[in-house]
């Protein structure tokens, strides 16, 4: 893929992010020449989209603040400022499909390997599978995002996902029964994923101003939030009437929706580069290093491992189900503990309305953690499994809460040339952390009890956000 031409417009510059001066402020600092690799403020929505590419929709003019939202019960509710700017809007309306498909084909992979194996040991395996493929290609797809036009980059991908989806049903239409095939198969589905999420999310800062950045996170995340609980639902209800090998067929043609979406974007290439960027090794170590030389992005990242490695129960979800809260039935049980979360984080996103107002989004961070680890230790002290759940919803909401300002601080506090690395890193974070909280929190439920595990990874999650919190001010200072 070769890298898109650069583009001939002005950069806009704005003012680095406000904040208390002195050592720990961790915004890029004042603007200097806009050539590659420069530590410049953050381009934010001001800077205006060059010519599409092909027939595209002719690039938007640079998107300006809204007005202020009107107050009363309206201050509370989701802010939709975002969904006004065209551009945004069709990036947001692919990822409504693309939540609830992909949901279609997570049920499905599984479903279909137990149905060949009867062995739970295989799902496993085949989730690890696709593990590997989405950290490597997530860190690789962050530089590609730096380094091409992200427009490009998101129809080569979402395309790819949509074959990749094809295939999948052709293979459970042929009746292979194939593990391997299946492995493979979901090993380039996640190729393709890695390389599409950080475009994806570095491309919101081009389409809504700064101000608007946490309503744009709240939207795509409640989204996403609200397809992990709908899809699969759906699948549950569709397997029976249509069959398994249909599920990917839908998931196929819900992304030609999503490719026609990106289709009409702007194009989106690299601001303000002198030549054309590489996306090798040495770019994605430079992206190591940014953060590094960052404390508030580092921090951002840290807030996140410690709230999913420490905190992140759902491997003991079975073990409680058949043992704490058999009473209530199993099933029924199990099925309230895997939803609880969703649920939580998808009623914090309708009544989003405050994040926009919200000026000292690093502390937003840090609360969201702590109400993470406080709600996850009173679900483990739970006996009641009504009660179990309110902790979990709450623990969703506040997720929901640090998803977003963790992405707005990503995407204002780095130079948009690095912004396709950050969420590289970001996904592989995201993608990570609960799965390393399975093996964690799984060996120390065999050891300790799954309750006692469940309250002490929740309170280590406490002490470990206040510690990081209080020895590095930087997220602490961090305001826009």
């Amino acid at each position: 893929m070769d890298p898109s031409q650069n583009s001939t417009e002005p950069r806009a510059e704005e003012p680095a992010p406000r904040g208390e001066p002195g050592p720990e402020r961790t915004a890029p600092g004042p603007a200097v020449s806009a050539q590659a690799g420069s530590s410049g403020p953050a381009v934010s929505g001001t800077a205006g989209p060059a010519e599409p590419v092909g027939p595209a929709e002719p690039a938007e003019p640079p998107p300006q603040s809204s007005p202020p939202r009107s107050r009363g019960l309206r201050r509370w509710a989701m802010d939709t400022r975002p969904l006004r700017r065209p551009a945004y809007r069709r990036l947001w309306t692919s990822t409504i499909v693309t939540a609830v498909g992909s949901q279609l084909t997570a049920v499905a992979v599984p479903k279909q390997v137990y149905d060949i194996t009867g062995s739970s040991a295989w799902v496993g395996a085949a989730s690890l599978a696709g593990l590997l493929p989405l950290i490597v290609f997530a860190l690789w797809g962050g530089a590609i995002a730096d380094a091409m036009d992200r427009r490009t980059l998101l129809l080569i991908t979402n395309t790819g996902i949509a074959v990749t989806s094809v295939l999948f049903w052709a293979q459970a239409a042929a009746g292979l029964d194939s593990v391997a095939v299946l492995m493979v198969l979901l090993a380039v589905q996640q190729a393709f994923w890695g390389l599409n999420a950080p475009a994806r999310s570095a491309s919101i800062a081009r389409l809504v101003p700064e101000d608007e950045l946490p309503a744009a996170n709240a939207l795509g995340s409640t989204v996403m939030q609200t397809g992990q609980i709908a899809g699969p639902l759906l699948a549950g209800a569709l397997i029976p009437v249509v069959g398994l090998a249909e599920l990917y067929l839908i998931d196929a043609l819900a992304l030609c929706v999503t490719v026609w979406a990106v289709y009409r974007l702007p194009a989106l290439p690299p601001l303000g580069a002198a030549v054309a960027r590489r996306a090798g090794v040495r770019e994605i170590v430079d992206g190591f290093r940014y953060i590094a030389g960052h404390a508030v992005l580092l921090l951002s990242f840290l807030a996140d491992v410690v709230a999913m490695v420490l905190g992140m129960p759902r491997a003991l979800f079975p073990q409680l189900a058949a043992g704490t809260y058999a009473p209530y039935g199993e099933e029924f049980a199990l099925g309230l503990l895997f939803a609880a979360i969703p649920i939580g984080a998808v009623l914090g996103g309708l009544f989003s309305g405050t994040f926009s107002r919200a000026r000292w989004h690093g502390w937003m961070v840090i609360g969201s953690v702590v109400v993470w680890g406080v709600a996850v230790t009173g679900f483990g002290l739970s006996d009641s499994l009504w009660i179990a759940v309110a902790f979990l919803a709450v623990a969703g909401l506040a997720d929901m809460v640090s998803m977003v300002f963790r992405g707005a601080i990503l995407l204002s506090a780095a130079t948009d040339e690095m912004r396709g690395r950050m969420q590289g890193v970001f996904t592989v974070v995201v993608a990570g952390g609960p799965r390393l909280a399975d093996v964690l929190h799984g060996t120390a439920g065999s050891s300790l009890g799954p309750r006692t595990a469940v309250a002490g990874g929740g309170l280590l999650v406490v002490v470990v956000m206040l510690t990081l919190a209080a020895a590095m001010p930087a997220l602490r200072r961090y305001r826009v």
